[in-house]
């Protein structure tokens, strides 16, 4: 049980429910409460959201599931205080909602530029900043902002993502120097190349998944349970010595 004892607010955790494709955050939310943790599911997909929650109950876990725009910062509010309602303390919050945007700099809009930036910096500013006087309280927590090798490296597209991850990376590291002396700990993730429900559409054409899976010298594609590992990890006791950095978890993608 390695993470026994401890709370965890995880956001875009809607994509856990069993027999199908499951997200990072729905991954993270099953393996958490496998390992101990009582869990808060927050995500705009209620349908999924709800259902997720209570397959975890009914596996023997406790969780409940919140509806959370991570864009507004009284909902974040919101969310952080019904945890508390329900569980008295936030040790762990999972910055992981978020969305894609393939486009040049100059086919971005500006539109598309705000949603990106909002949906992934935004989003893990606003939950970091209210769960910090929680955990202040306890004397401590960890904090994981899901960012991405798009965050680390650029590409031939997804011009705003890439802005909006590399956001996430450095914000990150800020936190992390501001709040290490009161052992709250803050890290990024760097997912690469994996099967989730965001990039399933993409993966279906043989010839586009070919050129991805070609890029990852492991050999194939990742997968949620890879990322939620991870996460598994930065959450845990474990990793009480490890703040401000960057796991990477991409097959050796970014090495070459």
């Amino acid at each position: 049980m390695r993470l026994g004892g401890k709370v965890a607010l995880i956001s875009g955790a809607a994509g856990g429910v069993e027999e199908e494709l499951m997200g990072f955050g729905g991954a993270a939310a099953r393996l958490f409460a496998e390992e101990g943790a009582k869990v808060v599911l927050t995500d705009i997909n209620e349908e999924s959201g709800q259902k997720t929650a209570a397959q975890i109950n009914e596996a023997g876990g406790d969780a409940l599931f919140r509806r959370l725009d991570v864009t507004n910062e009284q909902e974040w509010m919101d969310a952080v205080r019904a945890t508390i309602s329900a569980y008295g303390r936030v040790d762990i919050l999972v910055n992981n909602a978020g969305t894609g945007a393939r486009s040049s700099v100059e086919d971005t809009t500006e539109e598309v530029w705000d949603i990106q930036m909002n949906i992934h910096a935004k989003s893990a500013f606003l939950g970091t900043k209210h769960v910090i006087p929680e955990m202040r309280k306890i004397g401590g927590g960890s904090i994981i902002n899901v960012s991405s090798i798009y965050g680390l490296v650029g590409s031939e597209s997804s011009t705003a993502y890439h802005a909006a991850k590399g956001a996430i990376r450095l914000f990150t590291k800020s936190a992390a120097i501001q709040y290490a002396k009161e052992n709250i700990r803050v890290n990024s993730i760097h997912p690469g190349y994996a099967l989730t429900p965001l990039t399933r559409r993409g993966y279906e054409s043989p010839e586009y998944f070919e050129n991805i899976r070609s890029r990852v010298p492991i050999g194939r594609v990742g997968t949620a349970d890879d990322i939620a590992y991870g996460m598994l990890y930065l959450a845990s006791d474990e990793s009480s010595f490890v703040t401000g950095s960057e796991l990477v978890i991409d097959g050796g993608t970014t090495a070459e």
